[in-house]
């Protein structure tokens, strides 16, 4: 009788057991939330997803959020893709920016493994005169406008490839206003990616700032070698200091080109792998609803990955994005320029030498060839006073040379992305700079200042219906006409322009491009040539010729 109650008891103990085993893999409460009823057009809404009782052994791969929003009138639908926001698994968020104003309705689903849960609802956007993300001009297809307010878009870039190696979000906040100010409107920064200092540059890594990127938790997170990273997670404070960075730099209208990884740490996800594409999908599903960013597939793409891998990345990319931003890669030789692909939005080359004009307008005709026109950029052809170990530096590599490069780059119909001096230093004295190694500056560093005079130029007039036309102009200067209403004009030695016009009455101003200074407004009425006046000095000069209308 004791032996048949002991047997008894312990099939009511396994049974109990078995039953609560049972009961252990799905989560048992999952609510959500709406961050707003009412959000502006390109900001987005968020629906969290909280678990309360999270039991995913990696919530990463283990779990999923995902859903589609649309317009309410059934005229569109964009299928979105959710992401973990924590560690355990008690957050999961997906995000949704509007394009226009009107009424949205959703659906979103959590799964793990058998347990799904759903959820519905609506929101209001308004036009809040947001710009959106930037497109290529479908009119203009050399240049950029801004989706949403339709405005034009020159482009001022700079790199600051490390600004998130920062740990306080003040210094990083405060290098991107600095930028701002100076009219820089957009910077490169890569997500992952880590190096020693080989740069030749007087930087550091300390406990306020790092060379080593961790997107993915990691064992020794200091070893650019040996990390230890476990891909199949991710580091979550790190990309939530990320977005804070898009956020402030969004409320600026500053793009931020997201450079997925670089060649020089040698730790990468293995190509094509599940980490790789995790990793990238992640980027997308939590960047992706950001109007201020654009992708980059690498920095020195070529070191590390190789043509088809471009192209499928590219092409998975512009799948998984629902708002399809910009694209593009960045190679050393220029050798992965996918340039008639669709999701291949517009050149990033890297180019050093100092003959920029010729080079873009080479750039130019190549394109004009393929038969699909795109806008072409220089995002790498110097740093002030830095240049690379594997080439001699011009004579003068320095910000007035840059200055005047960008010029060069800019009549010839294209953009271009630079670099300021790192030299002040980063955890080494006098530890006030960082330049384009992570994007801090102070006062002695000004060679952007010159950059924004030219952008002060350009955007004086409508620059992106101008093409190049140097067979107008003397030799030696460079001109861009919309031929018969402006003409640009640029004198890198200063003197006389001698220009071919279409007859009329025109405005002309001359332009100084090293104080960006303008002189007095006058009208000249002109044949088909005009010979200017010599320039004030022997420094470089542009002039502007708008002609008037009839009725003037």
């Amino acid at each position: 009788m004791v032996a048949f109650r002991r047997v008894r008891w312990c099939v009511l103990l396994v049974s109990t057991l078995f039953i609560i085993g049972c009961s252990k893999p799905g989560p048992l409460n999952i609510s959500f939330t709406q961050s707003s009823l009412t959000v502006e057009a390109y900001d987005f809404v968020e629906v969290t997803a909280n678990v309360s009782r999270p039991r995913a052994a990696n919530p990463f791969t283990d779990a999923s959020l995902h859903g589609w929003f649309e317009a309410a009138d059934g005229s569109r639908r964009w299928n979105v893709e959710g992401f973990c926001d924590s560690e355990n698994g008690s957050l999961f968020r997906i995000r949704f920016m509007p394009p226009k104003a009107g009424t949205y309705r959703y659906f979103i689903e959590y799964r793990q493994g058998r347990t799904h849960r759903e959820s519905t609802g609506t929101f209001t956007a308004v036009d809040g005169h947001r710009r959106g993300p930037i497109r290529v001009d479908s009119k203009y297809p050399w240049h950029f406008q801004w989706e949403g307010t339709g405005e034009h878009y020159f482009f001022n870039g700079t790199t600051a490839y490390w600004l998130m190696g920062w740990q306080d979000d003040n210094v990083i906040q405060a290098a991107i206003e600095r930028l701002h100010k100076l009219k820089i409107n957009r910077i490169r920064v890569t997500i992952a990616g880590r190096a020693f200092t080989l740069y030749g540059e007087p930087a550091m890594t300390g406990p306020a700032w790092t060379l080593c990127i961790t997107p993915w938790p990691a064992k020794n997170a200091e070893d650019i070698y040996q990390p230890g990273f476990d891909y199949t997670r991710f580091d979550v404070s790190y990309w939530q200091r990320f977005e804070r960075a898009l956020r402030y730099a969004r409320e600026r209208d500053m793009i931020v080109s997201l450079v997925l990884d670089m060649n020089d740490g040698v730790v990468h996800p293995k190509a094509g792998s599940d980490d790789e594409r995790r990793f990238i999908q992640y980027a997308v599903n939590r960047f992706g609803a950001y109007s201020n960013i654009t992708w980059d597939l690498g920095d020195d793409l070529d070191r590390y990955r190789n043509v088809w891998w471009t192209h499928r990345t590219g092409m998975l990319i512009n799948e998984w994005d629902p708002y399809k931003h910009l694209a593009t890669s960045h190679p050393i030789k220029n050798t992965h320029q996918d340039r008639t692909s669709d999701w291949f939005s517009f050149t990033s080359f890297q180019e050093w030498s100092r003959d920029q004009h010729a080079f873009m307008l080479g750039e130019r005709e190549q394109q004009e060839k393929l038969g699909r026109i795109i806008p072409q950029t220089n995002e790498e052809y110097g740093y002030e006073d830095h240049y690379p170990l594997w080439g001699p530096p011009p004579p003068e590599e320095n910000a007035d040379t840059l200055r005047r490069t960008a010029w060069d780059i800019a009549m010839a119909g294209g953009y271009g992305t630079t670099g300021e001096t790192a030299k002040r230093g980063t955890n080494i004295w006098p530890d006030t700079g960082g330049g384009w190694l992570n994007g801090r500056g102070d006062d002695t560093m000004t060679m952007l200042k010159g950059y924004g005079y030219m952008v002060d130029f350009f955007t004086s007039f409508e620059w992106w219906k101008t093409n190049p036309h140097d067979e107008l102009v003397n030799s030696g200067n460079y001109c861009l006409a919309d031929a018969g209403n402006t003409y640009a004009v640029y004198l890198p030695k200063g003197g006389r322009a001698h220009i071919k016009l279409q007859s009329g009455k025109y405005t002309v101003r001359w332009f100084d491009a090293q104080t960006g200074e303008w002189s007095p407004e006058q009208e000249i009425q002109t044949g088909s040539m005009w010979d200017s006046p010599s320039s004030p000095d022997a420094g470089d000069w542009a002039l502007l010729l708008r002609r008037l209308s009839s009725g003037h």
